[in-house]
């Protein structure tokens, strides 16, 4: 079994990115409506079968999982059918302090009794640590890591937005695996395709995603799964193309929907769910048709001339 499905053979190809959930990034409370619109969104997953999670700490500044506990509450029986996973480690600026991250031992472990209590549940399925702490110590992150596993708080441990060499750097101070690394990839992000595609060219000195990122996390058998997977709807009708290249990939991909029967989400999806790495896309969006679009990916199965289509229109020129 590979990746996720190693640690959850039930787990669903598609994740729900908790982010919008909860109203807005601020000290305001959830209005009604806004709680309305979340449980919907939830409904929505569960309806397409997605039974894993994806929290922060951050989102909407707690609320996101505050409105999550109480779907749980209202839905006895409904947690153990869950995956749940939340991330830690990133810490606003204030009037007195800037934005930073925080990977000492005692920031995390309270990180995570605090998103705990806001989800109403006793553990998370999976942890991950949100963006990379340049003054990250591997032992002291091993031992809030032992620390919370050994008190049933955390079952597993993963990353979001780490390079291999940082993966491989934590990595040897743990005595268990590292599962996921979350990452930014989408047909409106592709650097970490052109990274590969232009090895050796002097226009591969301009993408930053990590060169042999991907392939690492495939040698070890770490999840990759890609935040941002829909580009903010840029392909399918929710943010309007502006450039040569995103203009000439909306109307790919709205050509390839109606070739293969489907929404213009589920295309855009595809695309990534094709490539061998078995990308989990996290998708963002609570509209519950959009969701249900989204689902529609599980079916489509696109063509290496199909899938190189969508990629040279993205990159907006032909490969080398």
């Amino acid at each position: 079994m590979f990746g996720l499905q190693k640690y959850f053979p039930s787990s669903s190809r598609l994740i729900f990115g908790c982010m919008g959930l909860g109203g807005s990034w601020d000290s305001s409370t959830t209005s009604d409506e806004q709680r309305k619109s979340g449980y919907q969104a939830i409904d929505a997953a569960l309806e397409q079968q997605i039974n894993i999670f994806d929290h922060a700490d951050i989102y909407t500044r707690g609320k996101a999982e505050l409105l999550f506990g109480d779907y749980l509450r209202l839905n006895p029986g409904l947690r153990d059918k869950l995956i749940l996973q939340s991330k830690c480690a990133i810490r606003f600026g204030d009037d007195v302090d800037p934005g930073r991250y925080d990977f000492s031992a005692e920031y995390i472990i309270k990180s995570v009794e605090g998103s705990l209590k806001r989800l109403q549940t006793d553990y998370l399925d999976i942890l991950l640590l949100h963006r990379p702490d340049p003054l990250m110590e591997p032992e002291e992150v091993a031992s809030a890591f032992a620390a919370l596993r050994q008190s049933g708080k955390v079952r597993y441990f993963g990353v979001s937005n780490f390079g291999w060499p940082q993966l491989q750097w934590l990595q040897q101070a743990l005595p268990d695996s590292l599962i996921v690394n979350q990452l930014q990839m989408s047909l409106g992000n592709i650097d970490w395709l052109e990274q590969n595609v232009l090895t050796g060219m002097p226009q591969g000195a301009s993408h930053h995603f990590g060169y042999g990122t991907v392939e690492h996390c495939l040698q070890h058998n770490v999840q990759i799964q890609a935040w941002g997977s829909m580009a903010q709807g840029l392909f399918s009708g929710g943010t309007k193309p502006t450039t040569a290249a995103h203009i000439a990939t909306a109307q790919k991909v709205t050509e390839l929907a109606e070739m293969y029967q489907t929404k213009p989400e589920a295309i855009v999806l595809s695309w990534l769910m094709r490539h061998p790495a078995n990308i989990q896309p996290v998708i963002g969006t609570v509209n519950p048709g959009r969701i249900a679009a989204c689902a529609d990916a599980l079916q489509v199965h696109l063509t290496r001339e199909h899938w190189y289509a969508l990629y040279v229109a993205s990159r907006g020129a032909p490969l080398p």
